[in-house]
């Protein structure tokens, strides 16, 4: 039997307010248990709840990012449920007419070796409030409750299930995260919870139409747990169909040290919730002006940009789609390029999405806090341009300027004076160079001259040792070939 996987997902994106949806109490992460929950978060009698207009803004330029409606007007629910972090024994929702309806996002992925593009549907985003959390450690064999985030605003973003599999669903979570952080309208901080998700998943025979019964893989905070989450759980669906078994809808949550999705409890459908019009929120209005003015202050998309990219510095869409997957890689490629020039375009791109890259995950560090500012990277880029060094000397130049950590624009020259790295491009001293080596090697060069031309890369490897590296590549290649020629 061959599978099919099928994925949708909700994402949970807390917004970048002061404070909370529906009162004035703070949202800032870290305070002590408790202390930032008000009377209206947790609905005491005799207080009303107000929208908080800043989280209405931020939920405009999200829909507008996408392409989506924005309803002029929705309406906010009570989603009724019980748990013990959840005081008002309801969560205010949206549910039929939410704020944001439709849209797209698009993203790109490696699959079978290739990169390719996908665009997603998205459903829905609507506003909600945050409950608490549940605390299970250091009470002394109890648990506990912190209340902090009891009306934290969320904007929960659900797309269409029209993911196939554990790296499609990797990657439109990061190119949404990437997004949100790219509008402001969210930190993106997964370990503080700001960015949560929720795997729904399910297998059905390959060809069929009917979707299969869907699992919720609840509160995924981190990329890699989201890959393995959705492996476990597409094996161990095929795995107790296969064996005769069937698929219950439920909540499950993953258990990353044992590798394994435990259910949390059977899944509610919305009737299960009681949802019905918050009495006490009138329907949020939302004229032709306000959204006007929101798109007013919007910054340049990721989609824009990247097209920019590609027309304008003649990049391929590959690259335009790395550069442009968070705003701080985005605005560093554009400040190298000022400053290097259009010319040095792709070699910057390059620089970024090699070196720069994977010096900045190893030392697990954000590009916007690299120690090698633009204007130095922009300089190196314009020295191997000119001839000065090469694209070897040039990785040993970058890892000093990473642990220099100077603001000296001028770093690179300074560093190529203090240690003599200046690529040798004399004809002369480079004829020297070569002439020893020829001398020296007299196997590599009869195998040369008897049709063996791979043999000159022997010959070009012990002439870069002889120069320690510096001689102009270009040059000693074209002297060797030079010299071999005439016998």
């Amino acid at each position: 039997m061959e599978w099919e996987v099928v994925i949708g997902i909700e994402n949970h994106v807390q917004l970048t307010t002061e404070s909370k949806i529906f009162s004035g109490s703070p949202t800032a992460f870290g305070a002590e248990a408790n202390t930032q929950a008000s009377p209206v978060d947790l609905a005491l009698p005799g207080v009303l709840p107000v929208m908080n207009k800043k989280a209405v803004d931020r939920a405009i330029r999200f829909g507008l990012a996408v392409g989506a409606k924005i309803a002029p007007q929705s309406i906010f629910a009570r989603k009724n449920y019980f748990y013990p972090d959840l005081p008002k024994g309801y969560q205010i929702s949206q549910f039929e007419d939410p704020v944001v309806q439709g849209g797209t996002l698009t993203f790109g992925y490696e699959k079978d070796g290739k990169f390719v593009t996908k665009t997603v549907n998205l459903t829905r985003a609507h506003l909600e409030e945050d409950a608490g959390k549940s605390l299970h450690e250091d009470y002394h064999g109890m648990s506990g409750i912190d209340l902090n985030r009891a009306g934290t605003p969320l904007l929960e973003i659900v797309s269409e299930p029209e993911m196939s599999s554990a790296a499609e669903a990797v990657a439109y979570c990061k190119a949404l995260h990437g997004l949100v952080m790219w509008l402001g309208i969210c930190d993106g901080n997964m370990q503080e919870g700001s960015f949560r998700c929720d795997i729904n998943v399910s297998v059905r025979p390959k060809g069929q139409k009917e979707f299969g019964t869907r699992c919720e893989i609840k509160n995924l905070n981190s990329f890699r747990f989201i890959e393995e989450a959705v492996n476990v759980e597409v094996r161990r669906q095929i795995e107790l169909i296969e064996d005769g078994g069937q698929v219950v809808q439920a909540t499950r949550l993953y258990d990353p040290d044992k590798k394994e999705t435990r259910q949390m409890r059977s899944k509610e459908d919305a009737q299960d919730y009681r949802y019905f019009p918050d009495p006490d929120l009138p329907p949020l209005t939302i004229s032709e002006q306000w959204i006007a003015d929101v798109k007013a202050d919007m910054p340049e998309l990721p989609a824009v940009k990247r097209d920019r990219f590609i027309n304008e510095f003649s990049l391929p869409e590959y690259d335009a789609l790395i550069l442009t997957a968070s705003k701080d890689m985005a605005l560093y490629f554009e400040a190298v390029v000022a400053k290097a020039g259009k010319e040095n375009a792709k070699a910057a791109a390059n620089w970024l999405m090699g070196d720069v890259s994977s010096t900045l995950n190893r030392e697990n560090t954000d590009i916007g806090a690299s120690p090698v500012k633009p204007g130095q990277l922009a300089n190196m880029l314009k020295r191997i341009a000119d001839g000065t060094i090469s694209n070897k000397i040039a990785k040993e130049i970058f890892g000093d300027m990473w642990a220099e950590n100077s603001d000296d624009e001028n770093l690179v020259d300074a560093i190529i004076d203090k240690k003599g790295l200046k690529q040798i491009s004399d004809t002369g001293a480079l004829e020297a160079i070569v002439v020893e080596v020829l001398a020296n090697n007299a196997k590599s060069v009869e195998q040369y001259r008897a049709g063996k031309e791979a043999a000159i890369n022997a010959l070009i490897g012990q002439a870069m040792k002889a120069s320690k590296g510096k001689a102009n590549p270009a040059q000693l290649t074209e002297l060797l070939k030079k010299k071999l020629a005439e016998g």
